[in-house]
């Protein structure tokens, strides 16, 4: 709901604040008073085109704001979230826009600057202003299977059936995805089968690579390091050895160890320990003299594995240590080739039965929507009459989807249809209504709509254009009846649609030094009688026209 509308240096209007609340405002003044101004400048506000021109006169700028209480406001909480612009002011919201004299525009949600399309998404969800064919208006086509389901309390079998196409989209995703990496699999099967036979074979081994590499360079020195262990042997081995020679040395202190009542047993455990370790230095001394020596063809085979590792990692464009995990994964690749047909007919079980499920609540949704719709032509009927609409014909076409679609909103395409006169063929609204005809139309179909399009805000500019009496008092019976559903805004010349109103602003026009100026003003009770009989009566206010706006307004219950 609008709440408070702030201009500032627009066109006539220099400074304006008018506060706004729930139920039927309506605005009045002469023509060309500036009534007109009014809604552009709410049009600025919700993301319309904008130019220099609107700027007033000598000023720099022009800047109007919006504030709006967006309690239960869903999708545009939604829309909101989406884009990261936080309800700093808790459950209201303040669109802004500033024009410069330059031309450039600027838009502002909360305060934050944001671009203009976003701002016009948000005051679409927010505002309709009579006429305009944006999306989400009644002209729009693309919105009205929305209304139909709003009218009707689909609500919830959209919200399943969405689900429903989400879940048969996500399988048959899973479905497609599994079928071509199977087919790139079956591509590739004789390559992997020969590659796994080949690896294999190989059977290589963690760490392989380093140890063949280590061994070979020892086997490349092995002449070099035979002379050193030789030698080294050979030191070791005069009188004895070292072990036999730290051993004989312990014998020689264990007989002298009594004496020194136990001050040589350290000693005697450090000839233990070094005669031990002398002995496994000895042993590992020899068993490396006798590798050396064991296998003459040893280096060849080393060699030999080692460039068979090296080639075959090359081959797989991949290091020598990853050929162990390489073979597993092509293992598993091959395994699941294999495999693949039973989990392709699983996955297309699952296909199957989700799409069957999706089409099932579309079906009925579909039959749900065909009831809707001849309840709701029964309902926009019985508005037309009147409206002074008696001879048009008022139709909801259910249709197949565009090409056989099928959406997260079902099968159907929705259109609101008219037919002006009987035997006329049903046109959409947009190419046979058009004037006045079109405004009442809409309004007929809003009062039936009214919690359906989701709006908190209405606005009807002259929708009494080019009518009067009884039509003019229907039209105005039906704005007030919307008026308890959503807020509604009513520019107007009618005496009969102002008395409806809860709220009434006059809207007049004044010459200043700096020229025209507009301005906006809340009636009170008795100004309010005498706005309307001015409507009644024209320029000279009669008692007579004073009598019959009192009675328009004791009728109304103002």
């Amino acid at each position: 709901m609008l709440r408070r509308l702030s201009i500032r240096n627009y066109v006539l209007i220099s400074s304006l604040d008018i506060e706004l609340g729930a139920g039927m405002a309506v605005f009045t003044g002469e023509t060309g008073a500036g009534k007109s101004i009014l809604l552009d400048a709410l049009g600025l506000a919700l993301g319309a085109r904008g130019a220099s021109g609107v700027v007033a006169r000598g000023s720099a700028r022009a800047s109007v704001a919006a504030l709006f209480d967006i309690a239960g406001a869903g999708p545009v909480r939604a829309l909101l979230d989406e884009h990261d612009l936080d309800l700093e002011r808790g459950g209201e919201l303040l669109l802004r826009r500033v024009i410069g004299a330059d031309g450039r525009s600027r838009a502002f949600v909360n305060d934050t600057p944001t671009g203009i399309a976003l701002l016009r998404r948000i005051g679409g969800l927010l505002v309709e202003i009579d006429g305009q064919s944006e999306p989400g208006g009644l002209l729009d086509a693309a919105g009205h299977l929305a209304m139909l389901d709003g009218f009707a309390g689909h609500g919830p079998a959209r919200e399943s059936l969405a689900r429903a196409h989400a879940a048969w989209r996500a399988a048959e995703a899973a479905q497609q995805e599994a079928e071509a990496a199977q087919e790139t699999a079956r591509r590739e099967e004789d390559y992997l089968r020969h590659a796994v036979a080949e690896l294999e074979a190989l059977a290589p081994e963690c760490g392989e690579e380093a140890r063949r590499a280590a061994e070979r360079t020892m086997l490349m020195n092995g002449h070099r390091i035979a002379e050193a262990l030789q030698a080294a042997g050979a030191e070791i081995g005069s009188e004895g050895g070292v072990g036999a020679r730290l051993r004989a040395a312990r014998r020689t202190v264990a007989r002298a160890a009594p004496a020194a009542g136990g001050a040589l047993d350290g000693l005697l455990e450090g000839l233990e320990r070094a005669a031990l370790e002398a002995e496994e230095a000895e042993g590992a001394l020899e068993r490396a003299l006798r590798a050396l020596d064991s296998d003459p063809g040893r280096l060849e085979a080393v060699e030999e594995r080692l460039f068979a590792l090296r080639a075959a990692a090359r081959k797989h464009r991949t290091e020598p240590d990853a050929l162990v995990p390489l073979l597993g994964r092509l293992r598993g690749e091959l395994e699941a080739i294999e495999g693949g047909a039973g989990r392709l007919a699983a996955l297309g079980a699952e296909t199957e039965a989700a799409r069957t499920a999706y089409r099932a609540e579309a079906s009925a949704l579909s039959d749900a929507r065909r009831r809707a719709a001849a309840a709701l032509d029964e309902a926009v009927a019985g508005e037309l009459a009147p409206l002074k609409l008696a001879r048009a014909r008022f139709g909801t076409a259910i249709e197949p989807a565009a090409g056989g679609a099928e959406t997260r909103a079902g099968i159907d395409r929705c259109r609101f249809m008219l037919s002006p006169e009987p035997g006329a063929e049903p046109q959409p609204l947009a190419r046979v209504a058009s004037g006045g005809e079109r405004a009442r139309l809409l309004l007929a179909l809003r009062v039936c709509l009214a919690r359906a399009a989701g709006l908190s805000t209405l606005v009807f500019d002259e929708i009494d254009r080019g009518i009067g009496g009884a039509v003019a008092d229907a039209v105005g019976e039906r704005l007030a009846r919307l008026a308890q559903d959503v807020q509604v805004l009513v520019v107007t010349h009618s005496p009969q649609v102002a008395a409806r109103g809860e709220r009434h602003y006059r809207v007049t026009r004044s010459e200043g030094e700096g020229g025209a100026v507009a301005q906006v003003t809340l009636l009170s009770d008795a100004q309010r009688q005498e706005e309307i009989a001015r409507m009644l009566s024209g320029a000279q206010v009669t008692e007579e026209a004073r009598a019959a706006a009192a009675s328009l307004l004791a009728r109304e219950g103002a």
